[in-house]
């Protein structure tokens, strides 16, 4: 027995000193990638095990392992998680995290009424691009909607046009059927659905992430995402202190510098945040397409108590932009693929026809409310002031370098302010222009003011039940007219649009193309010409959600409804009824959507959603000819009608994530209005030149009231990454088959009499393709770091199946002559994109410097023809950025 108890004596003290020596001790210190600051409370785990500690105040941390050789898995919330091996005592050193994709607490206010795909556990096809991906590859001299290309079913295209004039297409809808949001606030204009990226030029530095919802998304809104949603979740109060200053420089001149600052979290729970920076450049790639603006954000956070927290926030983009427009290829061809039939010199400098300018300051205040565990209130009054426009001419008396010719290149305006002078028509002394004899440049004008409130209600029942109640209104007053903007050489312009002042009336004063000067000052009703009215639409609507979950399965449904009146005022009589308020509209709409998903196991998982949209038709299509009268569309325009279906696979392991989607979306019931032939005038022949009119033509309108199309596709991303962080590789595509389907009923209405030239036509569009977006896309991206501190990348996309813009008005012509329309494609095209990062430290501060090339190999490409012509696409520009973190 004493030998035995010997025996085990030595084997437990053999078996300890084993452990004992198994043991390994790790240290670290683990850092935020941007600011160059410890990360307190980061978790730190031995793989396999349950064996774990925190980060200290400092970042730093000491873990002693259960065995001697293996894994750490480093984690920390808005950040990625690293894997790191280890043999024996380790010292990591500085450990550097990359912020992260997923939008885990990167939104700190505003979470009740901003509509995240992880907040529900039923997934919707989504893709997450992080601020600072934004930051480091589109922003400076590159587009807003560059940051969303690397994702299945986008396209982005008339990057030539001028500095924020790109649009963005999403399973081949355009942006006015795609439902853009900013921190939950919907920002499309309410009148027509467009978005114009110039307005939001700043969103390359404002924004913490966007998220890309395709189809029916996880927005609770009855909004109007056809194609998807859009979430751009802006930059908030920051409850770290520090700040950062940057300088970014590209070609043609552009350069743009940046500062912001955050104080940090106060003892008393207050907090603030500050971001100013100002751009310019000469050009964008074309000729005449200068551009300058500036882009601010203030917020302010106030956290009382453990229950409230509230936020103020102040952001603007004002910038003026001249622009190029599409043109026919012969044009490229003979003056080349920068040319720009918009521009010449005036005065020994290069001046244009059309610039862009505009100042929309948007303002929010956001509440959350934490009443008990169960119940949490969101809600966020919001608000923007919208005053800008458009630059063009008024009268017939441009003339152009070489001749007078539409195809002659560049404008002459110093010959057009002398044939100005000398063809002037003198009234009380002064000497004006006419719109026969004389050219000028005059501004149309479209302001807003919008005011709105969201406002959910989140119930959380019980680990399996969790339900959502909330309401959305919305007002919104838009005015247009037209203001002279320079007279080139005259006293004014001798103004006889408005059949109510005499034919001598004169307009005077001039409004500089400024978005600082727009805000406060504008033509009052006697100095404006052309047209002048008002539209009033008022929404207000009311949402809901549930959703069950437990460990494999969750089931989700979504209602929304709403009442949307419209209304218009004119100031002008126009050319019929024009004068006073319209009748007031309103028309109501609602949509249901719900969804199933499974989790095979951890790593396996698939989902199927359906939808049902009865959408209320824009402003713009309700009224005949808004611009003029305040007659209502005949036939009467109905909601517009969407059904889609959508289903799922996803794999994720903890170095490969594969996404598969399927989708169909049928859009039903459209309304589409475009230009019909000229009709004779009163002499019985058409006097236009070249498919002009002259002035005694009478044009007409094509109205489609059932115009259907249906798109259909699959979609798939996969990334690869390797355990030990130092490389990653991504790849994603989609397939679509978009077309237009069925019979729709037409009208074609004579402008000038009101009287209908065809009511009850009738044409097929079955199978004519949808345009603008290629239908077929495919992409991959590659990121590798070379060494601590250098990091490069490569992005490279492929574009196929892109047709042209069609026209409904070409699809009538070609039935009215007995054809069928054939959409004309486009030639396929691939882009390959490259960037440097370099993280240095300068003190104790992180330096980083940032290069990007864009179209390295410098393609030759068409990215989109619309109804007057192509839109090349860019060559190869570059930019390069130096940031510094304090």
């Amino acid at each position: 027995m004493k030998n035995f108890n010997q025996f085990l004596f030595l084997a437990v003290i053999t078996l300890c000193t084993t452990v004992t020596f198994a043991q390994s001790t790790i240290t670290g210190k683990i850092i935020d990638v941007e600011t160059n600051s410890p990360l307190p409370g980061a978790n730190i785990i031995e793989y396999y095990t349950e064996n774990g500690v925190n980060t200290d105040f400092t970042g730093e941390f000491t873990l002693v392992t259960e065995a001697k050789s293996g894994e750490i898995v480093i984690s920390y919330v808005g950040f990625e998680s690293k894997t790191l091996k280890f043999s024996g005592n380790t010292d990591f050193g500085i450990i550097v995290l990359n912020l992260d994709s997923s939008l885990d607490e990167v939104v700190l206010v505003g979470t009740g009424v901003i509509d995240l795909a992880n907040s529900r556990e039923t997934p919707v096809a989504v893709s997450t691009i992080s601020g600072r991906d934004i930051r480091l590859k589109s922003s400076g001299n590159v587009e807003f909607g560059e940051s969303m290309k690397n994702t299945p079913s986008v396209y982005v295209s008339n990057q030539a046009g001028g500095f924020g004039d790109s649009q963005i297409f999403l399973r081949g809808f355009d942006q006015t059927n795609t439902a853009y949001l900013l921190n939950g606030q919907p920002i499309n204009g309410m009148e027509d659905g467009a978005m114009y990226w110039s307005n939001w030029s700043g969103m390359s530095d404002v924004a913490n992430v966007v998220q890309v919802q395709r189809g029916l998304g996880s927005s609770k809104l009855a909004i109007s995402s056809v194609g998807g949603t859009v979430n751009i979740v802006s930059k908030t109060t920051d409850k770290q202190k520090g700040g950062f200053v940057r300088f970014l420089g590209g070609n043609d001149s552009y350069v743009k510098s940046s500062i912001g600052y955050d104080s940090g979290l106060s003892e008393k729970g207050w907090a603030f945040s500050v971001l100013l920076d100002h751009w310019q450049a000469h050009r964008k790639y074309s000729i005449g397409t200068a551009g300058q603006g500036q882009n601010y954000m203030f917020s302010v956070g106030y956290k009382p108590n453990e229950k409230n927290t509230f936020n103020f926030l102040l952001t603007g983009a004002p910038q003026w932009h001249d622009q190029n427009f599409s043109q026919d290829l012969e044009f490229y061809q003979d003056y080349g693929d920068k040319a720009n039939s918009n521009t010449g010199f005036y005065e020994g400098e290069r001046y244009t026809e059309r610039r862009n300018f505009y100042h929309k300051p948007v303002a929010n205040l956001n509440w959350d409310l934490s009443i008990n565990e169960k119940l949490d209130l969101s809600t966020v009054l919001y608000a923007s002031w919208g005053r800008g426009g458009g630059t063009g001419n008024v009268g017939s008396g441009r003339v152009r370098v070489g001749g007078d010719g539409l195809n002659a290149e560049e404008i002459d305006f110093d010959q057009i302010e002398l044939n100005n002078i000398a063809t002037a028509t003198t009234i009380n002394g002064g000497q004006y222009g006419t719109f026969g004899d004389s050219y000028l440049r005059r501004s149309s004008i479209n302001n807003h003011n919008w005011y709105g409130l969201l406002s959910s209600l989140e119930y959380e029942a019980n680990e399996n039940w969790s339900m959502n109640f909330g309401v959305d209104a919305r007002t919104y007053n838009g005015m247009h007219f037209r203001q002279l903007e320079n007279t080139l050489g005259l006293d004014g312009y001798n103004d006889n649009s408005n059949t109510s002042r005499p034919s001598d009336y004169v307009i005077t004063e001039t409004f500089d193309a400024n978005p600082w000067s727009s805000l406060f000052n504008s033509a009052d009703n006697d100095q404006r010409y052309d047209y002048n009215y008002e539209e009033v639409i008022q929404y207000i609507g009311g949402f809901g959600q549930a959703e069950y979950s437990n460990d494999n399965f969750s089931a989700f449904v979504q209602g929304a409804v709403s009442t949307q009146s419209y209304q218009r005022e004119g100031f002008f009589i126009g050319t019929g009824n024009g004068l006073g308020k319209s009748d007031k509209i309103s028309k109501e709409g609602y949509n249901i959507k719900g969804g199933l998903a499974y989790k095979i196991n951890t790593k396996h998982s698939v989902f199927a959603n359906a939808g049902f949209y009865s959408r209320q038709p824009f402003l713009d299509n309700i009224f005949s000819n808004v611009r003029y009268d305040n007659a209502l569309s005949e036939p009467d325009v109905d909601n517009e009608e969407i059904t889609g279906f959508e289903g799922g696979y996803r794999f994720k392991n903890r170095t490969l994530r594969i996404n598969i989607d399927v989708y169909s979306t049928e859009w039903g019931n459209r309304f589409l209005s475009t230009d019909g032939p000229v009709q004779p005038g009163a002499d019985g022949i058409i006097d236009g030149e070249g498919g002009l009119s002259s002035s005694d033509d009478e044009l007409s309108t094509y109205r489609l009231t059932d115009v259907a199309q249906t798109h259909k596709g699959v979609e798939f991303d996969m990334e690869y990454r390797p355990q030990t962080g130092a490389w990653s590789f991504r790849v994603f595509g989609s397939l679509g088959d978009w077309k237009y389907d069925g019979e729709t009923p037409y009208t074609l209405q004579n402008d000038d009499t009101g009287d209908f030239i065809t009511t009850d036509g009738n044409i097929d569009l079955t199978d004519v393709k949808i345009g603008n977006a290629p239908q077929t896309s495919f992409g991959f991206g590659v990121k590798a770091d070379v060494f601590s501190g250098l990091s490069v990348d490569l992005d490279y996309n492929i574009y196929n199946g892109l047709y042209e813009f069609v026209d409904p008005a070409d699809v009538a012509d070609a039935a009215l002559s007995g054809n069928v329309y054939d959409s004309v494609k486009l030639p396929s095209y691939s882009l390959l994109d490259a960037g440097l990062t370099y993280r240095f430290n300068l003190g104790d501060n992180p330096l980083t410097f940032r290069a990007n090339i864009y179209n390295l190999l410098n393609e030759s490409y068409i990215n989109q023809k619309d109804a007057f012509g192509y839109y090349l696409g860019i060559g190869r520009t570059f930019n390069a950025s130096l940031r510094y973190n304090f």
